[in-house]
């Protein structure tokens, strides 16, 4: 078979998925009072779509190495760069959410995982504005906000990083063999 540019163009389905068209979006636990929900969607200018990685073992036989499927490693954590604007909506929701989990003056702490984490998506997008496919993290909760940095020498929107915890990720409506839903 030979290459061309016809055989790379008819593989290429939509043309290639493109990094830019995505939007994020995650709930805030029931104890915060979130202004910033829909906002986020339109500032959160950076993601990612998730690894996905399982373990080998290793098992010696007869001067060989035998690699076997382990078990999935703990999920990564998931990061998102937020511009920031004038009003600090998301910021101030998200240090809200982290000072509902553990206090900056009183070090109170939230007892029961289920009144702090929530969930998040990362959806990827078509040209066309269509949701092609839908990441949900289960079980997140901020562990990080990071500094925003400021410089009189600097005209830069200010943007942070915030990171969150993942208990586990799914594709919405992968449909998962063997019955496994992808939770375990």
């Amino acid at each position: 078979m030979a290459y061309s540019i016809q055989n790379i163009k008819s593989n290429l389905t939509g043309g290639g998925a493109r990094s830019a068209l995505f939007k994020v979006t995650f709930d805030y636990p029931d104890g915060i009072s979130a202004t910033s929900g829909e906002k986020l969607q339109f500032l959160c200018k950076a993601s990612q779509i998730p690894a996905s990685s399982i373990n080998k073992l290793e098992v010696d036989y007869m001067g060989r190495k035998v690699k076997l499927a382990g078990i999935r490693p703990e999920f990564e954590d998931w990061t998102v760069t937020v511009i920031n604007d004038e009003d600090f909506a998301i910021r101030n929701d998200l240090e809200n959410w982290m000072n509902f989990m553990n206090g900056h003056v009183d070090n109170a702490q939230i007892v029961n995982p289920l009144d702090y984490k929530t969930t998040g998506k990362v959806t990827q997008l078509s040209k066309d504005g269509s949701k092609l496919r839908e990441y949900n993290f289960k079980g997140i909760f901020p562990t990080e906000i990071a500094a925003i940095d400021l410089s009189w020498d600097s005209e830069d929107l200010e943007e942070f990083e915030v990171t969150f915890s993942c208990d586990w990720w799914e594709v919405a409506g992968q449909n998962y063999p063997k019955g496994n839903n992808g939770t375990s």
